[in-house]
């Protein structure tokens, strides 16, 4: 079997790059008044959901109950339209972060309905954390941390 990269020690300068605009994603996302860290991880989790990523499903899953979420809301997850556990503002993320996930384009229906929850700031910082977590998907799922 081919040993897979190491994108950390490959590319230290890129992976930076990456580690910052977690950084800058927690800052804002902990200081906003409609985004929160739940909301963060259930986008991460979410998104890692769609995108069938193991590792970061498990990663993100344990972070979320470290950061006191519940195993019922977890589970939940995948079919979160079908269940009341979720507030509104947290169904609104879910449904952008899956639009953004699984089409290329927003229709201007879906972005006005998120313009009604999200500031424009808000907006923007959850689209770029919906666009980290796929990026950190298909990082993972090509080189695969669990095998180096």
């Amino acid at each position: 079997m081919t040993q897979r990269l190491n994108y950390f020690t490959t590319v230290p300068a890129a992976m930076d790059i990456l580690l910052t605009q977690e950084h800058y994603l927690k800052e804002q996302f902990e200081t906003s008044h409609t985004l929160s860290i739940t909301i963060l991880a259930l986008v991460k989790l979410r998104v890692s959901q769609i995108n069938q990523c193991a590792y970061c499903i498990d990663m993100h899953s344990k972070e979320a109950i470290a950061q006191g979420e519940s195993t019922e809301r977890l589970i939940g997850l995948s079919a979160w339209r079908g269940i009341p556990l979720y507030n509104d503002i947290e169904r609104c993320a879910l449904e952008w972060a899956e639009l953004m996930t699984r089409t290329q384009s927003v229709s201007q229906h879906d972005f006005a309905k998120a313009r009604i929850v999200f500031s424009d700031r808000d907006l923007v910082n959850l689209t770029i954390a919906v666009n980290a977590i796929n990026s950190w998907n298909k990082m993972t799922k090509a080189f695969n941390p669990s095998l180096f």
